[in-house]
Order: structure tokens, then C-alpha cells, then sequence
């Protein structure tokens, strides 16, 4: 995803959300992957669920890794909607605040 939007939009600089030359999610994640909207919508709450019996809530058990972040907020959009396995989540936007 990262490429994909560097391809498109030059700012984007994949080494930027590297850490010696991989893509991480835990407690060594880098700090542009960590401020991504990719990582937060799909990480959004994640840090409570317990995933594997044995292992710390936020436990990503497709990396093997506890998640970098379990406490993400989301300023302008909402979950709307997370399918009971967490394969597929939407989000809306929340209406603007006066």
C-alpha cells in the first residue's frame, strides 16, 4: 500500500515507514507507519481483543507480534462496521463538531 501511494504521490517515501528494511507493527513500528491512517483504521481497537489464548491483547497472530499501539483514536472517522473475524471494517466520517 505504501508503494502504491508513494507511485502516486511523491511525499510518500516508503524507507520513511521501514525499520531496517521491514514493514513492522509492533513495539518497533516506525513512527510515519504509526501516525498512518492505513495502520490506525486497521488497528482501531484491536488493542483490546484477545486474540490467542496465552498471548497480550493486541496480539496480531498473522505477524506473530504484539501491536505497536493498542490505544488508537480516530478524530474524523468512526467505525461503522467490523465483521465478527475483523476481515472486513468500514468507517464513515464523523459529522463536523460547531
Amino acid at each position: 500500500m505504501v508503494r502504491i501511494g508513494g507511485g502516486v504521490y511523491p511525499v510518500i517515501k516508503e524507507p520513511d515507514y521501514l525499520v531496517n528494511g521491514e514493514f513492522r507493527v509492533d513495539k518497533g513500528v516506525s513512527p510515519k507507519m504509526l501516525n498512518c491512517l492505513m495502520y490506525k483504521l486497521c488497528y482501531y481497537r484491536f488493542g483490546e481483543l484477545v486474540t490467542e489464548y496465552g498471548k497480550p491483547k493486541g496480539y496480531d497472530r498473522a505477524r506473530g507480534v504484539e501491536i505497536g499501539n493498542k490505544d488508537i483514536k480516530l478524530e474524523h472517522l468512526e467505525e461503522a462496521y467490523t465483521t465478527s473475524n475483523w476481515i472486513v471494517r468500514i468507517y464513515r466520517v464523523k459529522p463536523p463538531t460547531n
